[in-house]
């Protein structure tokens, strides 16, 4: 098998088909985690707004797949306590429990507590928010360093036989009698290529994934893709604790605060669609107001541009069948995958 993308995706099917007896070979043209998977608002999660888009099913398994993560990698995936403030002019009370309810029971919640309703008036959670946010919601959820969760993968799969080939280009590929004949190169240039032969060819390359399909001749991708940028800042603390912030925006999308790295706070994230390269997205002026204005709408100490330590984006891939007019927010977070399997 050969893995295009040392990505999450890239990483994870290598370390699980290595685990079955296959033998794998996955190329990063940059490094491991180099993309979307090290530009992620760093949770764990089953995606609680998405219950909105009765994405049930996504949400069990994504919930289920938590518990799966928090057993096997509890030195790099903590649970963290997510405070939600209600806000009267949002989402009503009654909706929230209700979401918090299935959140607690679709994915077969075991290693975590149940969420709960919360007094914003007294405690360490209400401290940080203005005095017209009196009743909240808690509720519990994973945070992780992301990039690290790429790197453990991928040498897990190394020591169950995989070859694991960063800073190497895919090139092309073309079927010849049932195999892939793939060609890869050293992403600077400076060695000469080389060739392997596959059984099966998987596409992990992310935003990329468009850009690699146009490298195999005679493959006509479809133009389902979206690709929608993510920007998140960092700020000096924000609060004291340990637990984070979801906070309702005004357009019906939600914002993290998260405790980072001991002495910071991460804001995210923005759902802007872009049409160019994903590589070089940077998270823009207007997008640093926007999550600005989002906390500064619920916390007592206001959050300003000139307060960013540090900004990053990330692209995420989304697959839209609906084609143009759908919001980025409403277009599923699922997994689709296209299996080719011609002959030729």
């Amino acid at each position: 098998m050969l893995i295009v993308g040392g990505g999450i995706n890239g990483a994870g099917i290598a370390r699980d088909a290595a685990g079955r007896g296959l033998s794998v070979l996955l190329c990063e043209k940059g490094d491991l985690g180099g993309g979307t998977s090290s530009a992620s608002t760093k949770l764990i999660h089953g995606g609680l707004r998405y219950l909105e888009y009765y994405e049930f099913r996504l949400v069990r398994e994504a919930l289920a797949e938590r518990e799966v993560l928090l057993r096997a990698a509890p030195h790099v995936i903590r649970p963290m306590r997510f405070v939600l403030p209600h806000d009267k002019g949002r989402r009503p009370a009654w909706l929230i429990r209700l979401g918090l309810f299935l959140y607690d029971h679709l994915g077969g919640r075991q290693r975590l507590p149940g969420s709960r309703s919360i007094d914003l008036r007294h405690g360490a959670e209400g401290e940080p928010l203005l005095a017209r946010f009196r009743r909240g919601f808690e509720y519990a959820d994973c945070v992780v360093d992301d990039s690290r969760l790429v790197v453990l993968n991928a040498v897990d799969a190394a020591a169950r036989g995989a070859t694991i080939l960063v800073r190497t280009r895919f090139r092309t590929a073309r079927r010849e009698d049932g195999l892939w004949r793939a060609r890869l190169e050293p992403a600077d240039g400076a060695g000469p290529p080389r060739e392997v032969l596959a059984r099966a060819l998987v596409n992990a390359s992310g935003p990329w994934v468009s850009g690699v399909l146009d490298d195999i001749p005679g493959h006509e991708p479809e133009q389902h893709m979206r690709l929608v940028k993510g920007s998140h800042i960092v700020v000096p603390r924000l609060y004291e604790g340990d637990h984070a912030y979801i906070l309702q925006n005004a357009d019906g999308r939600v914002v993290f605060i998260i405790p980072y790295e001991g002495e910071f706070s991460l804001i995210g994230t923005t759902e802007i669609e872009i049409h160019g390269d994903p590589g070089a997205v940077v998270a823009e002026a207007v997008e640093i107001s926007y999550l600005c204005d989002a906390v500064n709408r619920y916390l007592r100490r206001p959050v300003r541009p000139a307060d960013v330590v540090w900004s990053f984006s990330g692209v995420r891939p989304l697959y839209d069948e609906s084609g143009v007019g759908k919001s980025t927010s409403a277009v599923t977070r699922d997994y689709v995958l296209d299996l080719d399997g011609g002959q030729g």
